[in-house]
This record gives structure tokens, sequence and C-alpha cells, in this order.
């Protein structure tokens, strides 16, 4: 048998112990979200595949039924955090997710909902490319839109979803103020951004913007280096990691990756996780997020998969400390280079 095999077989049943276990872990911790009074837990929970499809017209009864079961799953399991945007599957995530608010109560109540606008796919209007759209006009458009499919009054966190290279800051301005004043959204975040990007537009604004959401995870460093996270720390921005699991090379495996994951390469990552999750009793996957955890600028990594056991186990990542020793392990299995 392989490492990696027995590494498997370990995995397997940490995962099956985790279930049994999980009505007895503490509640989720949480954390302030940028420079606000409002709090979050330390994951969030990512609506992107509840759908089972990226397309409206391939969505089944069926599947919007395990979709409203994963993200009650996901509640039950501490998640309070729900990360969503109006181009998963066309709507259709924003709609299961408000079919679960009204069937649970207590999401109502609890859940800090977090969407994003600002891409538009192709032929809307007929003939028109895939593109980004920060103009006011859409921007308001879309966030009724998102309410109406939530079946909310208000959204917590407004993110702008990739940048728009025609982006006018006191444009986009003029529509926070006004989703704000009607009392739609109540703050406002962006997603993909550089620090020059963010700079240029909170620049316009007069609300801080509370979170960045970026791609950031073992097989995803660029966040650490480019200058992201130093700017997170500086201004109170809370980074929120998108693919914390490196489209699931770092976790039980890569089924569904972006063009841009493709490269990843995880063995020498796997095997130190492995390392530290036979250390704590826990999985891979639990280790990998523990270790964005363990930054100080507060990064909340989103839980994408739609497994209710392995909702469950990835929620364990948050009663677990990393030292610095065991970060930095992680770090340099990392690297493509040695530290200098």
């Amino acid at each position: 048998m392989t490492t990696e095999t027995q590494a498997g077989s370990v995995h397997q049943v940490l995962l099956a112990v985790s279930v049994l276990v999980f009505k007895f872990v503490a509640p989720m911790q949480t954390v302030p979200l940028g420079n606000s009074t409002l709090k979050a837990t330390r994951l969030a929970y990512g609506c992107w595949r509840v759908a089972g499809t990226w397309e409206r017209e391939r969505v089944t009864p069926q599947a919007r039924a395990s979709g409203v079961q994963a993200i009650i799953t996901a509640h039950e399991a501490g998640y309070k955090f729900f990360d969503l945007a109006d181009i998963y599957c066309d709507g259709v995530s924003e709609e299961i997710f408000g079919q679960a608010r009204r069937k649970v109560r207590a999401l109502q109540r609890s859940a800090v909902i977090a969407t994003k606008c600002g891409i538009r796919p192709p032929n809307s209007p007929e003939g028109a490319p895939y593109r980004y759209d920060f103009s006011a006009n859409h921007i308001m458009k879309s966030c009724d839109a998102s309410l109406k499919r939530l079946g909310a009054e208000r959204i917590d966190i407004y993110q702008l979803h990739r940048p728009d290279y025609l982006m006018d800051p006191d444009e986009v301005a003029k529509a926070f103020t006004k989703l704000k004043k009607a009392g739609k959204v109540k703050h406002f975040g962006v997603s993909n951004f550089s620090p020059s990007q963010v700079v240029l537009l909170q620049s316009a604004l007069k609300q801080k913007l509370l979170v960045n959401q970026v791609e950031i995870s073992l097989s995803q460093l660029g966040p650490l280096e480019d200058g992201t996270l130093d700017q997170c720390l500086a201004e109170k921005i809370t980074p929120m990691a998108w693919s914390p699991l490196g489209g699931g090379h770092l976790g039980d495996g890569a089924r569904q990756v972006l063009p841009s994951q493709e490269g990843y390469r995880a063995g020498k990552i796997r095997r130190a996780l492995d390392k530290l999750a036979r250390e704590h009793g826990v999985s891979r996957g639990a280790i990998a997020l523990a270790w964005l955890l363990r930054h100080p600028a507060r990064i909340i990594p989103i839980v994408g998969t739609t497994k209710p056991a392995r909702i469950q186990e990835l929620a364990q990542a948050d009663n677990i400390e990393l030292t610095r020793e065991q970060w930095y392990a992680l770090f340099t299995a990392a690297r493509k280079t040695d530290l200098p």
C-alpha cells in the first residue's frame, strides 16, 4: 500500500469519526467583519455548487432539494456565514438559499448573507460578450433581483464580483449610497480586487469596504506576496478565501476545477497535511483550512462541498490552532522554491 493510499484510508476513518462526534462539537467561533460590528463565523459556506450544475435549464427538483439540504446541514454544523452570487447557475443558487430560509426559520434570524454582482453572461442582451458591468443601473437592478431570489429584505454584504475595467468609482459610490439609504444593503465589499483597485474604489466611498474575496490556499499563495493580505490587515478588511482547498487538490480530490487550477500539484503539500492531520485527529482538508485561519488577517475560508459528511468534517478546522512552526512547515511544502 502506498503512502498516498494509506493517507486516504486514514482520511476516510477520520471522516467517519467526525460525523459520529459532530453533535458534540462546540458552536463555531465568530469574528468581526472588517471594521464593523457585524460578526460572522470563522468559516463561510459557499453556495456556488448547490444547484449541481451551472445551467439553469438542467436543474432538477431533486437537485434543488439536495441543495436546500446542503445549506441546512451547513447551518446545523455551525456555519452562519453564507456566500452567494447572482452568476451562480444564473441565480438558481440564490433561489435555493431562499428555499432553505423559508424552510428553516433559524436561517432567517442568524445567517449572514453575502452575495455578489457585476458579471454578465454572454448574450445578455443578445449578441453581447461575457463581460463585467459596474454601471449604477446594473448594480441596482442586480441587487433587487438577488433580494427577490433570496427572499430577503436586506443583504448583509453586497460585493462586486470581478473588477470591471470600465469601473467609474464615483458611479459605483452613487449606487452603493442609494442601496444603503433604501435599506437594501447593510455593508459592501469586493471580490478578486488587487490592492490598487481596492484603493481606487475606496477613494470614492463614504463607507468602508468590509471584505475582499480572493483565491488563497496552500495551492495559491499569491495574496500572501502581492500585498493583498497586507492591505487587509492595515485597512481592517476581512479577506475571504474562495477555493481554500485548491479546487479539491488539498482535500479528497479535485473533481471540478477552474482552468487556472488545472496545473496545481499538491502531492508534497498533501503529505505535509496528512502528517498534521494524524497529529490532530482530523482530515487533511480541515488542516488546510486551519492553515488559513492561523493568519492574523482573520481569513475566512469558504467551504463549497455539498456532501453533508464533508460539510461537518471541515467545520472541525474551527477548533484547530496550528503553531507557528506547523504553519511554516505547510508553507514551505507549498512553495516552489526554498525560503530565501
